[in-house]
């Protein structure tokens, strides 16, 4: 779905760029607007309320048109969730008294009596040859007659709008921000990094985009506007090459490329030719690719331009006539020996590299005299590696702490997950210890140190964002490995899917663990009443768009993990669907209201991960006995029809429970570096702000804080990364 400028502005800042239009007396239509957006969770700050209310009632009623769609969007009400039960969660029947109930009715029925007697005397049935079963049998005005109004709680959700600048210049400083991103984007954040750096290709530019897709992605649109382009290593122009194709930026899947007119051939022959000519090691990189550059060389035609022999030397390494030996394969015949000494030595030329090898080099290790040496060529290149690996690598050890064969999880850059037993010998502790002093010194060295700084103790459990793949876009979306407090008695999950061609049926269920992550129970369709809980029912099909949800009361819940997941039964996958989202309401206990309420909705996260089984959260009740959601963001694989969380279980119990007992770095082991003898540091309390310029760090943004403070949040929390 195309967005507006002002869109992309307010799902990424929560800010209305400055608004223009004719003075005048729009504050009644502005508390209008206001109240409008409460309706839905969220509301204008007093600033921005107060300069809507000095505009003309015309611009205010058009800047409310433009927002209320982005806004509901952005928090999954822009659809209508019907549920299968028509005053869910009341009157929820047992899964056999309702599946009685449809044969009933069935037999009933003249059209489909003889069927179903006679799947009965074969003693097998075909809920959905059933008419009544998985297709709704109301409308959603008539389910919205049937419910209660929501009872407004002050625990509801509430997302401040700001005012932002002017649009232009909101715009620009969006595509600074995600293009000079020094952590890779989600695909959601890259397309939208596309649709800006179009705009954005002639204007200011990020001092540095360390992050190759990015690079991709902004020189397709310095192509198209004749801007000179960006590049230092051939992979460069295979990225660009597949971005004017439409293809895979990160080179994960293949690309098949698009026929390219001759200026565009040019540019990209002439690019790989500087490239090589400027450090022709750089033919080195081409064997990571070698079928790619191949099947580029045949869109390409380098045989035609002879003016430049390096790019052609390209394709001659890809296609294996011509020698270049690489940095890689150097190194690995030196491991291969156990020659770690001259590893250490090569891998110092590739800070990056050598750091993702310490494990290893660690490990074969003959003696104490090689360990030294690994350590001592760590801390030397320390300063030459991104913020982003090390905090990565001090991650890595920190968790290698725990004794060996535990499950150890694998999760690939589309958050498809798999566990497999840890096996590897670990690495000395003394060694290990020195190793993780060294590396926080240097992160330490690199973080600002604020003179003042003001947290908001709910942010200090965030995981830190080292990709924009370990999360999904949406609303109150926290990375992979987050922890987040879960405050209210009765907790609702839901799904919404839209199919786009054939029919498609997504089931909700929650799978309930013992301690040893054993199952306990489960809530499903073949489960409607279970453990304190109540499913909304099975929908099979989504033509017009289809949603189920599942209500549990925390008090009743007496196992201390809850995973809600969402499972193909059949059809379009994930990324084939027309649209497909996942969230959880919170709710006081008395609360009633539709099956779907905006205001009470705590997060809302895009479906659109390969496998066939959704794992977005597991929550957690603590010793305390306390509720936390812990973050995933995980797919499994699955099987191709008929998954069910009674098939799964296993599967999912492994995954939870090696991302559950993992420990990810947080916010608060960056605040811990940073706070310095000369850091003033105070916990936000909700309301006041002090009067002066503040670093301020939290999940989202205080109205009054001083126009000159530097504001870290969900929407910009990759600027914690240090370069």
């Amino acid at each position: 779905m195309a967005q507006s400028p002002e869109s992309l502005v307010i799902r990424h800042t929560h800010r209305l760029p400055v608004l223009k239009g004719s003075s005048g007396e729009g504050a009644a239509v502005a508390r209008q607007f206001d109240a409008a957006l409460m309706d839905v969770g969220f509301k204008l700050s007093a600033e921005l309320l107060e300069r809507l209310s000095g505009l003309s009632a015309a611009a205010v009623l058009h800047t409310a048109r433009r927002t209320l769609p982005t806004v509901r969007e952005m928090v999954g009400d822009h659809v209508r969730h019907n549920s299968y039960f028509i005053d869910f969660p009341a009157n929820v029947p047992d899964t056999e008294e309702f599946w009685t109930r449809c044969v009933a009715k069935a037999l009933g029925e003249e059209k489909s009596r003889e069927n179903v007697v006679t799947q009965l005397a074969n003693g097998v049935l075909d809920l959905l040859s059933l008419p009544t079963y998985g297709r709704y049998q109301h409308t959603y005005e008539e389910m919205l007659a049937a419910q209660d109004e929501l009872i407004a709680s002050a625990g509801d959700r509430v997302t401040v709008l700001h005012l932002g600048r002017d649009l232009d210049d909101e715009l620009t400083a969006l595509y600074l921000a995600l293009a000079g991103s020094r952590t890779p984007l989600g695909e959601d954040d890259l397309r939208d990094l596309k649709a800006l750096a179009e705009r954005c290709a002639l204007g200011p530019q990020p001092e540095a985009i360390p992050v190759r897709e990015n690079r991709a992605v902004v020189n397709e649109a310095r192509l198209g506007v004749g801007a000179d382009l960006l590049l230092d290593t051939v992979t460069d122009v295979l990225r660009l090459a597949c971005a004017l194709s439409g293809g895979d930026v990160t080179l994960q899947e293949p690309t098949r490329f698009r026929a390219l007119s001759r200026p565009v051939r040019r540019a990209l022959l002439a690019g790989l030719d500087a490239v090589v000519a400027a450090n022709p090691a750089k033919l080195a990189d081409v064997h990571a690719h070698r079928e790619p550059f191949k099947r580029l060389g045949e869109r390409l035609h380098p045989h035609e331009y002879p003016r430049w022999p390096h790019a052609t030397d390209v394709f001659a390494v890809a296609r294996g006539e011509k020698e270049a030996r690489s940095f890689d394969s150097r190194v690995g015949k030196l491991l291969d020996e156990f020659d770690v000494l001259g590893a250490v030595k090569l891998l110092k030329s590739a800070p990056g590299k050598l750091f993702r090898a310490l494990d290893l080099l660690l490990r074969i290790a003959a003696d104490q005299a090689e360990r030294d040496a690994v350590v001592a060529a760590a801390v030397r290149v320390a300063p030459e590696v991104s913020g982003r690996v090390v905090l990565s690598v001090r991650e890595h050890f920190h968790n290698r702490e725990r004794e060996s064969d535990e499950p150890r999880i694998f999760v690939n850059r589309r958050g498809r997950a798999w566990v497999t037993p840890d096996h590897r010998p670990p690495v000395p502790a003394a060694d290990r210890d020195r190793l993780i002093a060294a590396l926080d010194a240097e992160l330490r060295r690199r973080l600002p140190a604020p003179e003042r700084l003001l947290l908001d103790p709910d942010v200090l459990d965030v995981a830190l964002p080292l990709s924009g793949r370990a999360t999904a876009a949406g609303l109150g979306v926290l990375p992979r490995g987050s922890v987040s407090a879960v405050e209210g008695e009765l907790l609702r999950f839901f799904v919404y899917w839209k199919e786009t061609e054939q029919r498609t049926d997504y089931d909700l269920s929650a799978l309930l663990l013992h301690s040893d992550y054993s199952t306990a129970d489960w809530l499903s369709y073949t489960s409607l009443t279970a453990v304190g809980g109540k499913h909304s029912g099975d929908v099979t099909e989504a033509p017009d768009g289809a949603s189920e949800f599942i209500d549990l009361s925390l008090d009743r819940v007496r196992s201390p993990f809850i995973v809600p997941q969402v499972a193909i039964y059949c059809g379009e996958g994930f990324e084939d669907v027309e649209e497909s989202f996942f969230g959880f309401m919170v709710r006081d206990g008395e609360q009633k209201g539709r099956p779907f309420e905006p205001r009470t909705v705590r997060m809302k996260s895009e479906l659109r991960g390969v496998g066939r089984v959704a794992l977005p959260l597991v929550f957690l009740r603590g010793d305390d006995g306390r509720w936390r959601a812990k973050w995933l963001h995980l797919y499994l694989k699955g099987i191709s029809e008929a998954n069910r969380v009674e098939e799964n279980q296993v599967s999912v119990s492994k995954v939870v429970r090696a991302l559950v007992e993992r420990e990810q770095l947080t916010v608060g082991y960056l605040i811990d570096l940073m706070s310095r003898d000369t850091t003033v540091m105070g916990l936000w309390d909700g309301e006041r702000v002090p009067d002066e310029p503040v670093l301020y760090i939290g999940l989202e943004r205080p109205e009054g804080l001083h126009p000159d403070s530097r504001v870290i949040t969900l929407e910009n929390l990759r600027d914690l990364i240090p370069a």
